[in-house]
């Protein structure tokens, strides 16, 4: 009797994640040196590791378009054929999506809605985004808080890069009803790439993602092409970064182009199947499932940070590395365990409720 072939866990794709969310969190560290909505006397240059974490610590923005890309990679990778063939259907998309997303959402929403309020009556405006009224609430439990202006970030502001991909989930389902053709993409990419703003940039960076998928499906029967492929790719990378670097980063017009092929090239490279012992492999596991439960828990735990600074009348300690540690490994550690007792407790009722028949599209899907 055969053994099943062996299904790519795309641990490449999880760790990539991580050090993309844990990049994010280095980024959204100055705000500790924020009063209301900007920064006081910052020393960017004395940040903590910053010899170190230099390029983190200004790599926000890529990041999110990063994660993007990995988002389209992933749901061309397990969705496109099943919504295509008719296999997977709208409703349950939906839940799996809702599942996934919105509990964590609607937690941290109240959450920070509650220590606002306090934070305001210290220091008399919100800390780091100040649209915290009722429209931008209810705009907020939609997921849909950046309809107003991409400026008016409210509330739990990081969210506001999930709640622009959940406009392309809608599309990429009814898109793949009429075609799962890769022109589709070229065409959509090409599209994004001439019209400003986060919405056509996530657009963009989702469909090549999905490129890349597509790419890598295709050349899944044909080892010796695949491997070609890849050290083509990683070449590609090596080349572009490094051009980059030796023109000292000058290339700002086309640096979000570049971010985009190298990204795309990046994620075919990394999407290969891995092999790892079984003990690594779940920590790399780990590592990828807390990457959402981060995003989102890293600013509300800030605001209760600097919430308890300011009722104690004591400085933060911005420069100290030991701070920079513990706020991390604070952060890390509560998106361990949020992802265990809360995320995966969560998606487990909301998909038995609604999904009573369970079927493999309704198990918990690899970085779904």
């Amino acid at each position: 009797m055969v053994a099943p072939a062996r299904a790519n866990k795309l641990l490449g794709l999880e760790l990539l994640r991580f050090l993309t969310a844990f990049a994010i969190l280095v980024f959204h560290y100055r705000q500790f040196a924020f009063v209301g909505d900007r920064d006081v006397g910052l020393l960017q240059d004395h940040l903590p590791l910053y010899w170190l974490l230099a390029p983190f610590y200004s790599s926000g923005p890529y990041a999110v378009r990063i994660f993007w890309c990995i988002s389209g990679f992933i749901f061309f990778w397990k969705y496109r054929d099943a919504i295509a063939d008719r296999a997977l259907d709208g409703w349950k998309f939906f839940v799996l999506r809702v599942s996934r997303l919105y509990p964590l959402h609607l937690a941290t929403l109240l959450l920070v809605a509650l220590l606002q309020p306090v934070y305001v009556g210290v220091h008399g405006s919100s800390f780091v985004y100040q649209n915290n009224d009722l429209t931008h609430f209810v705009l907020q439990l939609l997921m849909a808080g950046t309809a107003t202006s991409q400026d008016a970030l409210s509330f739990n502001g990081p969210i506001w890069s999930v709640s622009v991909e959940v406009l392309v989930y809608f599309v990429f389902f009814v898109l793949l009803l009429v075609s799962r053709s890769w022109w589709l993409n070229v065409a959509l990419i090409a599209l994004g790439l001439m019209i400003p703003g986060e919405v056509a940039d996530c657009f963009t960076f989702f469909y090549v993602g999905g490129l890349a998928a597509m790419a890598r499906r295709s050349l899944q029967s044909s080892p010796a092409h695949a491997l070609a492929a890849e050290g083509i790719a990683w070449l590609a990378v090596v080349s572009v970064v490094c051009g980059y670097w030796l023109m000292g980063g000058r290339l700002q017009s086309i640096g979000l182009l570049l971010l985009l092929i190298c990204t795309s090239l990046l994620l075919y490279s990394l999407s290969r199947d891995i092999v790892l012992p079984a003990r690594l492999q779940l920590l790399v596991e780990a590592a990828g499932n807390v990457t959402y439960s981060s995003y989102l828990l890293h600013f509300p735990i800030q605001l209760a940070m600097v919430l308890g600074f300011s009722l104690m009348q004591a400085p933060i300690p911005l420069y100290h590395d030991a701070f920079f540690g513990m706020f991390i490994g604070v952060t890390l550690l509560a998106s361990h365990f949020t992802y265990r007792y809360f995320e995966e407790p969560a998606q487990r009722l909301i998909r038995a409720s609604l999904l009573p028949v369970r079927s493999e599209a309704v198990r918990r899907p690899a970085m779904a």
